[in-house]
């Protein structure tokens, strides 16, 4: 079976950058341009500018949308105000993961959730089956680009367009701004470890805003970054990654997620098996760990020992070009996840030692 696949509007910019392009959750995307090491280590040391176009923008709106956010989601909204932005999961029934995702409050009657590329359709048939009296529910996912600024010197780069601080413009918060006679969405989370902003807008003006900010950040290092280097960026920092930490059979609870379960709020789906796992503990648990001494890269599912014991599997890994040794994720039966505590990992027919470390991997300098 064939389908064709989505292109962002950015897709003919990566083509002529020479960016390698491969399919990604159902569209060409550019896995690197000038290589995955070069790539990630621009971003940890100076900066990178993301196409993550491919992701997806659901509104809800009307005067329950704050209670049906609530309702669909793990965090607690009311925790938040106008201008702010929250991390969370949503589950089903069975406390599994739907997706993670980022809800963006304009107002306590509109919020734009952000969704996973992949999931998109997925994630707006479920809202819609949970759907209450007196909202919307509008997938805008197509009529918007979006792209990251990250690394250290992000801020440099974007304080000349904008006419606010950006010093004072704190973490998981978002501004609507008018740039060039465009509306557009600032906000300021991160899937890389390092300081860094979003930019949401009309996805006509993704190739002038794209250059405007390629060439804005010439003389700070800024670089085009593809998907690999996103990856071992994230990886590095134990962000979970839909598919792999999380899915529709993992609890938050597993996947080191808990700080994002409010089991003292009201309803929500997922609830009623979340607190029974809670109470009774987890099983399994996710762990980092790094290979001892020279040894292959981790690949996702392979298979996890403890002597000849079978103990889980490897959700993701990589070889980490900031600490230059391959590292990885796994699901484990939680008896074995002590930190400090050694594992093999079955990476084609060798077993390869490897430790128990804690997590984050890697932790950002702090900036002067």
């Amino acid at each position: 079976m064939t389908y064709e696949l989505k292109q962002t509007p950015l897709h003919d910019e990566h083509v002529k950058l020479k960016a390698k392009m491969v399919p990604f959750a159902g569209f060409e995307m550019p896995v690197q341009y000038r290589g995955v090491i070069e790539e990630h280590n621009a971003v940890r040391e100076k900066a990178g500018l993301f196409d993550i176009s491919h992701m997806g923008e659901i509104f809800i709106e009307g005067p329950k949308a704050k209670q049906f956010v609530n309702l669909i989601t793990t965090n607690n909204i009311d925790k938040i105000g106008d201008g702010k932005c929250q991390y969370s999961v949503m589950c089903n029934e069975s406390g599994g993961v739907v997706d993670d995702v980022i809800s963006y409050q304009f107002n306590p009657n509109k919020f734009m959730i952000v969704v996973n590329a992949a999931n998109i359709d997925k994630d707006y048939a479920w809202m819609l089956k949970n759907k209450i009296d007196d909202i919307t529910i509008t997938n805008r996912s197509d009529e918007y680009f979006q792209l990251a600024l990250q690394g250290p010197q992000a801020v440099k780069i974007l304080q000349p367009f904008i006419d606010f601080g950006l010093a004072f413009f704190s973490t998981f918060h978002f501004k609507e701004v008018v740039l060039h006679g465009t509306p557009l969405i600032i906000s300021r989370t991160g899937y890389t470890g390092e300081d860094g902003f979003e930019i949401y807008g009309p996805k006509d003006k993704a190739v002038f805003f794209w250059d405007l900010f390629l060439k804005a950040g010439m003389e700070y290092g800024l670089q085009p970054i593809g998907l690999a280097a996103r990856d071992t960026l994230r990886l590095e920092s134990a962000y979970s990654l839909y598919g792999h930490e999380i899915t529709d059979t993992i609890t938050p609870l597993e996947s080191r997620l808990n700080w994002v379960v409010k089991l003292d709020k009201a309803a929500f789906i997922g609830k009623k098996s979340l607190v029974e796992q809670s109470e009774k503990g987890v099983v399994r648990t996710l762990v980092g760990f790094e290979i001892t001494g020279k040894g292959s890269v981790p690949r996702s599912d392979f298979e996890v020992f403890s002597g000849d014991q079978k103990i889980g599997y490897v959700t993701s890994g990589t070889y980490s070009p900031t600490l230059t040794k391959s590292i990885g994720l796994a699901l484990i039966d939680k008896k074995f996840g002590q930190i400090g505590s050694e594992i093999d990992i079955a990476i084609r027919k060798n077993k390869q030692r490897a430790k128990i470390v804690s997590l984050p991997f890697y932790k950002k300098k702090e900036q002067l």
